[in-house]
């Protein structure tokens, strides 16, 4: 980690994992990609890549909760794929080492492309994607690495769910989290790929508006639309709610499997 620029070491899951991360430049991790891991079903024992990855806490999340789970994390930058390989290296996460894997790729890649980056069709069971889902105008940032993280392109949606659909196997699955008013699009991508789509909004209080929407889905499937019970992550106290401490600690699943 001596090459790295200034980072810190932090502790996930009660110390089951553990994730080198910037310390100002690029993604910090946080419930977000906890809450994303937790959509995967704790019996989940398949291959799961995690697009978009950053410096892995949520696929880091799914294998210290699924224990036989093998995870690839994708992560478009060099720069920041280089915070995965040195959390993969810490000795502390050496009881998942063997079973993630990291890969420099676009997974708004299509067709050959994609597959040259490393993207082969049918070879997940599971994607899950925390895209940089912020519209340009909302809150720029100075910060390469940040922006890239946080921004997102035109079609992003369509483009990661088509790269997903290609990657995942039939009968898979895959969990997206972004903003609510990004949930129609997400939909729409999922479109002909993937269904039995299951809806979850997630409120700061009970009595807030939802600040994030997760999206589990399967591929391909015709069944309904779910809209599940909400994650609600603080009580009138501001105190975290029981449910939202054990998904952040990887005690539960966020959708009850």
């Amino acid at each position: 980690m001596q090459h790295l620029p200034p980072h810190s070491v932090d502790a996930f899951h009660r110390g089951d994992f553990w994730l080198v991360q910037p310390k100002k430049g690029g993604h910090r991790a946080g419930m977000d990609a906890l809450m994303l891991a937790a959509a995967v079903p704790g019996s989940f024992a398949g291959r799961l890549a995690d697009f978009g990855a950053g410096a892995g806490c949520a696929g880091l999340a799914v294998a210290s909760r699924c224990k036989d789970a093998r995870v690839q994390l994708v992560e478009l930058t060099q720069e920041m794929a280089a915070f995965a390989w040195a959390s993969i290296a810490l000795p502390e996460n050496a009881h998942l080492a063997g079973r993630v894997s990291a890969l420099v790729a676009d997974v708004s890649l299509s067709g050959k492309a994609r597959i040259s980056a490393g993207l082969t069709d049918g070879s997940a069971d599971f994607v899950i994607m925390n895209p940089p889902f912020n519209p340009p105008h909302h809150r720029p940032t100075p910060d390469a690495l940040k922006r890239q993280a946080h921004v997102m392109d035109h079609d992003l949606f369509e483009n990661w769910v088509r790269s997903a659909a290609a990657v995942v196997r039939p009968r898979g699955g895959i969990a997206v989290i972004a903003r609510p008013e990004q949930l129609v699009a997400i939909l729409q991508a999922m479109e002909g790929r993937f269904g039995h789509a299951e809806v979850m909004a997630v409120h700061p209080r009970a009595d807030a508006a939802a600040i994030r929407v997760v999206v589990r889905a399967k591929r391909p499937s015709r069944a309904a639309m779910r809209i599940c019970p909400p994650l609600v992550l603080h009580d009138d106290g501001d105190r975290p709610t029981q449910r939202a401490d054990d998904i952040s600690n990887g005690r539960r699943s966020l959708f009850g499997d």
